[in-house]
């Protein structure tokens, strides 16, 4: 607050002093929510500033500038400012005699603002300019967010009324509208009235001091206790949606809680089983490499191999040439070659050997290698149906969810057909009682009329028959306390149907009848005794059966109300079948989550499965290598033999050569 009346200071020029003054004393106090300049004359300076100052950083949430004087501009520069601002719920402009350009810029606020609920425009002059008040009402019209609005004593004619009907229409979220001690009149009145019919929101309104007349008013309380009603239907309807969204959206987060968890244990699996297939890979590129190697070794023992062929070729090309002196040097070196090739032969024939069992054995690794690529197809597979089963399972609980909300839907539909149901019945009951109590009292009352009359003639006529006619008018009033006892009952019960009605005025027309030929025979001297008291019996026989009717009637309501009882507990029995499906899709759940469960264990099993398999492979690769050292070990030893004996041969060709006589005779020479 403190921050506000500096920044005000700051932008007038000539700042007002009880504005000063009733602002530090704001901010003193402990409230500093709400802005109350009322009874405070604001200038036209005071007004541009705090419309400058309403829209930025004001943290007021309700302002109170009643009775102050504000002048058309000022009114405008005011609201103005209000029309960005996001923090104010209430606004108090009772008492500053708005007229045209303030119920214009009242229009542009309401269109423009959203924050506003409360707007109180008490004792002002919006309705004496129909083109302002048009405004208004048009941003009235288009504003959704306003709940509560008072314009008493606005001098509001039956033509601003039709406006505001107009804009009630439109509207949508007022709840609240005073319009007392205005000038609405007949048609004013009736045009809100019939606006009422669209509008849903609006639960208070009031007229008095209006000259409307009192049909409407009570029309119009009709209304609004209607638009109540309809309010906390909404509002228990949108309850129990909540409740029921809330319980779905618990299964939901637990539903993918749930599915989280599987994921990542499957995640995690699928890395082990991603490590374990580097692991081989790398081991297997390993071996590769390894006989790779040797098959290098092996093709440079042959090329050697070949050399030493091409030398001994060379070799016996020279003994050839010395001529037929070393033919038998030659078949001596013949048969020498072929022992010598022989070993060869079986050397290669060893090394072939060699060759096809390190082929064999990469076969087999080839093969044990492809099993266990199957092994990761199959449960790549086996990743893939579980994961359709958790679709499916997403499916089957949207479906359910949609069920669920059907099911609710048609439980509302039918509550609100019973009601209705019931409140016609009850409408319809208490229109033939009351067509019933008319009809009897008005029969009751002519019938005493006439036995009246005709017992003060009988007086005249007999005195003697006094006592006799005495005890007829008791029993008549015992009839007629016994007829208002049964009235009462009929009250009470409110369910008769037509056709009793129709014999109990038959009846009434007996007891009608009974009572003329009564009196006729009073007239009579000694059969009017004896007809007095026959009709004294029919009488009392015409009320056991009333009797008798009243009974049947209530065992009629009674069976009605089991019947009711019986619709509540199958409407119970529904509920509770409801319940059950829930339980059972909850049990069905369950029975998911133990599948979950069963499928990780077996997808655990899978994995320590996989893990003894490398193991074995890892052993069978230990086993291959010490088999490859082993053959390189004899292949070295080859090497050595083959170098001792290509060694053994130089020395014997050099030494045989050197003994020849060619040799002796060359040196002669």
């Amino acid at each position: 607050m403190e921050e506000f009346r500096r920044a005000y200071a700051r932008l007038c020029a000539a700042p007002q002093e009880p504005v000063l003054r009733r602002l530090r004393e704001r901010g003193a106090s402990p409230g500093r929510g709400r802005l109350d300049l009322a009874a405070q004359s604001l200038s036209l300076e005071t007004c541009g500033a705090l419309g400058r100052l309403l829209p930025g950083a004001a943290p007021f949430a309700e302002v109170a500038l009643g009775d102050c004087g504000l002048s058309e501009e000022g009114v405008a520069l005011l609201l103005q400012g209000l029309c960005s601002n996001t923090t104010v719920k209430l606004l108090d402009l009772k008492g500053n005699n708005l007229r045209t350009m303030g119920a214009e810029a009242l229009g542009k606020l309401l269109r423009q603002n959203k924050s506003i609920r409360s707007l109180i425009l008490e004792w002002n002059s919006l309705g004496m300019w129909e083109e302002g008040f048009s405004s208004f009402c048009q941003g009235l019209g288009a504003n959704n967010f306003l709940q509560r609005l008072d314009l008493r004593n606005n001098q509001i004619n039956h033509q601003g009324a039709g406006e505001l009907a107009m804009a009630l229409k439109q509207n949508a979220s007022l709840q609240e509208l005073d319009l007392r001690w205005n000038n609405i009149g007949l048609l004013g009145g009736r045009a809100l009235l019939n606006c009422l019919h669209s509008n849903k929101t609006l639960k208070r309104l009031e007229l008095a001091g209006n000259n409307v007349p009192s049909d409407i008013l009570k029309a119009v309380e009709q209304a609004m206790n209607h638009n109540q009603d309809r309010q906390t239907i909404l509002s228990e309807s949108q309850n129990r949606a909540d409740i029921l969204s809330k319980e779905v959206l618990s299964l939901k987060d637990e539903k993918t809680k749930q599915f989280l968890d599987l994921m990542d244990t499957i995640d995690k699996q699928r890395e082990e089983i991603a490590r374990s297939d580097r692991m081989s890979a790398a081991r297997v590129s390993q071996l590769q490499e390894a006989l790779d190697e040797q098959h290098s070794l092996i093709n440079s023992l042959k090329a050697r191999l070949q050399m030493t062929e091409a030398a001994l070729a060379l070799s016996e090309q020279k003994v050839y040439n010395l001529g037929e002196l070393l033919n038998a040097m030659r078949q001596e070196q013949t048969s020498m070659a072929e022992c010598h090739f022989k070993e060869l032969q079986q050397q290669k024939q060893e090394g072939a050997d060699q060759e096809a069992k390190l082929f064999r054995d990469l076969s087999v690794a080839e093969e044990k290698n492809l099993l266990l690529r199957n092994q990761v197809d199959e449960l790549e597979k086996k990743c893939k149906i579980q994961q359709d089963q958790l679709f499916q399972v997403k499916q089957d609980l949207t479906n359910t969810t949609a069920e669920l909300k059907l099911r609710a839907m048609q439980a509302e539909e039918r509550l609100e057909t019973e009601k209705r149901r019931f409140k016609q019945s009850l409408e319809d009951m208490e229109s033939l009682r009351v067509k019933e109590v008319n009809h009897l009292t008005q029969h009751m009352e002519a019938s005493e009329h006439s036995m009246q009359e005709r017992i003060q003639k009988l007086e005249a006529i007999r005195i003697a028959l006094e006592e006799e006619l005495s005890q007829t008018k008791a029993a008549a009033l015992t009839e007629r306390g016994q007829a208002e006892e049964e009235l009462i009952k009929v009250r009470n019960s409110a369910r008769l149907e037509e056709q009793r009605l129709e014999h109990l005025e038959e009846k009434l027309r007996l007891m009608t009848k009974s009572r003329d030929e009564a009196q006729n025979c009073c007239l009579k001297q000694k059969q009017m005794v004896a007809e007095a008291q026959a009709k004294a019996n029919q009488l009392s026989l015409h009320a056991d059966g009333l009797r008798r009717r009243l009974e049947e009637l209530q065992q009629d309501l009674n069976s009605k109300e089991e019947e009711k009882v019986t619709e509540v507990n199958r409407v119970k029995v529904e509920l509770q079948e409801q319940i059950g499906h829930l339980q059972a899709e909850r049990t069905a759940q369950n029975g998911l989550r133990e599948k979950i469960a069963a499928l990780e264990r077996q997808l655990k099993a899978i994995s320590s499965s996989h893990r003894e398999a490398m193991l074995d492979k890892e052993g069978e690769i230990s086993v291959l290598l010490e088999k490859l050292r082993m053959k390189e070990a004899d292949i070295s030893r080859m090497r050595e033999e083959e170098a001792q004996r290509a060694s053994f041969l130089q020395n014997a060709i050099m030494a045989y050569v050197q003994r020849s006589p060619l040799a002796t005779h060359s040196s002669r020479k």
